[in-house]
């Protein structure tokens, strides 16, 4: 069985026992005392300790006060060679020494600059701030609203603000119920995992002559991962902390610790012994026997509390995690046990909301046997040991008779909805009308994938509070960012309440032996079949559709194909030498699927962000997404090797893809076809990509370990 400590039962709304309707009552005592700690907050200005902070329903206030020279430097620049798309990968990592994610890995850099700050009516100056985020950060491009990370002792040694250093605020644009990570977080804790708290937060920001205390919006704010938040839950900071990305956890990559730590983006300083101790695990889950693994694993990792961790990732269906590509929780070697614990990060896409893996049926029945997509040796060899699945199912098996009942999910969306609604309703009414349906568990349609905020943001129609300055961001343009074309969208997803109900009943069913769930073996797509979703594909799809469809049919004949091929060579051979080099085929391909707004030529300070000249990267160039996709080009269709695609090549190229994904030999390929195909040309394989890999580089040195922030 799991574990017990002081989150276990925590907030149970149904009672099937004495020992749960105990957890009833202390449920409810802790959501009045967190209310009344949000009151004591209002009354009193900022909070006093991270305890009184970080309650799930205060919205605080925090306003940014920045020169108009800080601001404009809020905007990120790109570094050459991202890792982006490669050869048959899609790599999360950046640069050496550097954060990792999706917008690390497309050269995307984010640097602290000077501010100060009003927190609840106590003003600190000289702070620092900077963007953080990775998909949400692209999702928000073109939109003032991004997520922030604030370090208050960066500029000031020591210093504090309600016990705490660092401050992160998540802009919730992935969700419009705004609940996702906090009611996420809220069900690690009430199942015994170590899991951040959650507060809210209006933001707002002044820049002298083009801002005037305008309103950002409601953000979400979530407790750093850090030594004063493993202190408090392992009893020491002196512990090793990992903030791994790769899709194959754990993996034996040699004896040198250094081929390790870009991957595993280590938080914090470790000693030989521990960076040895996570090497000796590399090695046993790559190369142990079935029989020595099942032994000695529970020497390293702590099996119950794994399951507990395992049983709530699982019932979320959250696969953008280790169940996915393999991010989004960090590892915490604990010097007392030395035994390694997981601790949840990122869940704006929890309540089987990842849209991009899976189909809604199979992310509401997502199998308890097998969760994860694809092939992932650590999670394989880990599930097969007798101890960890008596510990799992009988996580799973409580849980759903408490901190998994639907009505305790409803009640809890309930609660926040009326503490939550006059803060959105002063962001947009077009956000509050979809946060009402969400909230009464109806379905909405996802906001753009990489757009501007959301309809209503901040920079959009109807922005900012009613009566009040709307919010420009430093590098704003004009419309929302595309890449090839304005289709790119995703069916609705179910929001929390009709979700949970389908999720419990599928997991009592599982248990219960009468159904074995849903397996999504691939990475990317639906069904884990086809490779129909997130990849390069589902950027690139449309815009192959719109050069090639000759008669608005949204299909591709074999001859469109072939002449789209002719075409695009024949245009980007601008020196007409008989070959397209990695420079002139991105140069290509950056024109046919166009940077987001405020990365292209015009960079940051665009139109609605008061000037400046030229872009980040190289000049004139900026973020060209072009540079990304040429290495996958030049490894599928450059025969003799020579880093360089020949005309015939090239054609050549396009016609063996064509045969390849027009699978019934139709001669007709539709946009699922396609997105389909070019999945299966640049997405991962095996893990291809990181350090090293296609596309890869070095980079240049960061800074050391423990500056990495989460």
């Amino acid at each position: 069985m799991w574990r017990s400590n002081r989150y276990v039962l925590r907030g149970f709304l149904v009672a099937t026992s004495p020992r749960l309707l105990l957890g009833s009552v202390v449920g409810l005592l802790g959501f009045a005392l967190e209310a009344a700690s949000a009151k004591e907050s209002k009354r009193a200005g900022s909070p006093s300790s991270s305890g009184a902070l970080y309650a799930t329903t205060n919205v605080l206030s925090a306003h940014f006060k920045f020169t108009p020279e800080h601001w404009k430097g809020l905007e990120p620049t790109r570094r050459e060679n991202p890792m982006g798309f490669g050869a048959g990968g899609f790599n999360l990592q950046g640069k050496e020494g550097g954060r990792n994610g999706l917008s690390a890995a497309q050269g995307i850099e984010f640097h602290y600059v000077h501010a100060d700050l009003q927190f609840n009516g106590e003003e600190v100056q000289d702070i620092a701030v900077r963007y953080k985020g990775n998909g949400t950060f692209m999702q928000s491009q073109g939109s003032a609203k991004r997520s922030l990370k604030v370090d208050v002792a960066e500029y000031v040694k020591g210093r504090k603000v309600s016990g705490v250093s660092k401050l992160n605020f998540h802009n919730c644009v992935t969700d419009p119920s705004f609940m996702n990570e906090v009611l996420s977080y809220r069900l690690y804790r009430d199942a015994g995992v170590p899991a951040p708290k959650t507060a809210f937060s209006r933001v707002y920001v002044t820049v002298p002559g083009s801002q005037d205390h305008a309103y950002l919006g409601l953000y979400s704010m979530v407790e750093n991962v850090d030594g004063r938040f493993v202190e408090a839950h392992f009893g020491a900071q002196k512990g090793l902390l990992l903030k791994p990305v790769t899709p194959k956890p754990f993996e034996d990559l040699g004896d040198d610790w250094s081929k390790y730590k870009q991957t595993y983006d280590p938080k914090s300083e470790g000693s030989k012994e521990q960076t040895r101790r996570v090497i000796e695990f590399c090695k046993l889950v790559s190369n142990a026997p079935d029989a020595d693994f099942a032994v000695k694993a529970p020497g390293y990792i702590d099996i119950d509390a794994f399951a507990r961790y395992m049983a709530v990732t699982v019932y979320l269906s959250a696969l953008d995690s280790i169940l996915g590509i393999g991010q989004n929780y960090l590892v915490y070697l604990n010097p007392a046990s030395n035994k390694f614990q997981f601790v949840p990060w990122d869940l704006d896409h929890s309540f089987g909301q990842f849209m991009m893996v899976g189909s809604q049926e199979q992310r509401e029945q997502l199998s308890i046997a097998k969760p994860w997509q694809g092939e992932i040796k650590f999670l394989e060899r880990i599930f097969k040991i007798e101890t960890f699945q008596k510990a799992y199912r009988g996580a799973l098996s409580e849980f759903a008779k408490t901190v998994f009942r639907p009505e305790r999910f409803h009640q809890q969306v309930d609660e926040l909805s009326a503490v939550l609604r006059s803060a959105i309703k002063e962001e947009s009414p077009e956000k509050l009308e979809r946060f009402e349906k969400v909230v009464a568990g109806e379905t909405v349609t996802p906001a753009a994938m990489f757009g501007g905020g959301g309809p209503g943001g901040p920079g959009g129609p109807q922005g900012g509070r009613e009566g009040g300055p709307r919010a420009v961001g430093p590098g704003a343009g004009q419309g929302r960012p595309q890449f090839g074309g304005n289709r790119m969208s995703f069916p609705p997803t179910k929001p929390i309440k009709p979700f949970v109900v389908a999720r419990t009943r599928s997991i009592e069913q599982q248990l219960a032996g009468a159904d074995s769930g849903k397996v999504i073996e691939r990475m990317f797509g639906p069904g884990g079949r086809g490779g129909g979703g997130f990849g390069p594909g589902m950027f690139l799809a449309p815009a192959f559709i719109d050069a090639a469809d000759k008669n608005g049919d949204r299909k591709i004949t074999q001859p469109e194909f072939h002449a789209l091929a002719e075409k695009w060579f024949g245009e980007w051979d601008k020196g007409q030498t008989g070959s397209l080099t990695d420079e002139t085929l991105g140069a290509g391909l950056g024109n046919v699927f166009p940077a987001p707004p405020g990365f292209g030529g015009r960079g940051p300070g665009g139109p609605g962000g008061g000037g400046g000249q030229g872009g980040p990267g190289r000049p004139g160039g900026g973020f060209n997404p072009g540079r990304m996709l040429a290495g996958g080009f030049i490894a599928s269709m450059d025969q003799d090797k020579n880093n360089a695609i020949t005309q015939k090549e090239f054609v050549a190229g396009f016609d063996k893809w064509f045969a390849s994904w027009d699978k019934k030999g139709s001669g007709v390929l539709d946009e699922e076809q396609v997105r389909s195909g070019l999945n299966q040309e640049f997405s991962p394989r095996g893990g291809a990509g990181g350090p090293g890999g296609p596309r890869g580089g070095s980079g240049g040195p960061g800074r050391p370990p423990g500056a990495n922030a989460p």
